[in-house]
């Protein structure tokens, strides 16, 4: 469990990612910096292809950036010489897709990577998972197959599956995008229980309602820039730039 002590876990400085398309270069993301705070729930939005989901995946360097640093608890993670594996493990990761292994039962899903990488037995990684299940309420589903769970609830074991291997912050990839409307509610309920304790968490999502209610901090990227950061309220009441107002108006 983390607390909001407002010290930084991560800080990106100056992230650049660029592709090399066919006949010029993409600038995704054009010199991004940002803090975030140990404890602290940050949601970015923005338009989609605007960059948001590469600034995310270059938190745990699963995109490397061309150019600039993030630094993870005072480790430049993006020096050649850092093992990334090490680091990778303190970051929780939650894509829009499951990702879990179809022929492997839920419980074989949460306790393979405790087990192999943080060298757990078998019995300790279990009772992990089963505390985690509980609270998530799927503690029934534990030998269930992927295949026989609905798509809420293969959200909700993704999300255990991260916290099993205890990470010290939480990165969501537009975690409810993939579900039905439906479902999208127990997935967020189950990512406000992670803020309401204090898990730090970076989100990439399209949810206003819970950038609004769960955020502490709020980050809008357009094509590629950070253009806005700020409380709930300064970027859904008092929108400083005109491109915020006019996004804000298409999703609101």
């Amino acid at each position: 469990m983390t607390t909001k002590d407002g010290s930084v876990l991560i800080s990106a400085k100056n992230v650049e990612k660029h592709f090399k398309g066919k006949k010029n270069t993409i600038k995704a993301l054009d010199g991004i910096s940002l803090d975030i705070k140990k404890g602290t729930v940050n949601v970015i939005i923005g338009p989609s292809g605007s960059g948001k989901s590469t600034f995310l995946r270059c938190l745990n360097l699963l995109e490397i950036p061309t150019g600039g640093q993030i630094v993870l608890e005072g480790v430049d993670i993006t020096d050649p010489k850092t093992n990334i594996n090490l680091h990778r493990q303190k970051m929780g990761m939650v894509f829009q897709q499951f990702n879990l292994f179809p022929h492997m039962t839920i419980m074989k899903n949460l306790t393979l990577a405790p087990v192999k990488l943080l060298g757990k037995s078998q019995q300790e990684a279990e009772q992990k998972a089963m505390e985690l299940l509980k609270r998530v309420g799927l503690s029934d589903r534990a030998e269930a197959y992927p295949s026989q769970l609905s798509g809420g609830q293969k959200q909700r074991i993704a999300i255990v599956r991260a916290l099993c291997m205890e990470p010290d912050v939480m990165l969501f990839d537009e975690p409810t995008s993939a579900l039905d409307p439906e479902m999208v509610g127990e997935v967020l309920e189950v990512m406000k229980e992670l803020a309401k304790e204090g898990m730090t968490m970076v989100v990439v999502t399209h949810e206003m309602g819970f950038a609004r209610e769960v955020a502490d901090q709020v980050v809008f990227i357009d094509e590629g820039h950070l253009v806005e950061q700020g409380t709930p309220e300064d970027i859904f009441e008092h929108p400083q730039s005109e491109r915020l107002r006019s996004f804000l108006a298409k999703v609101l």
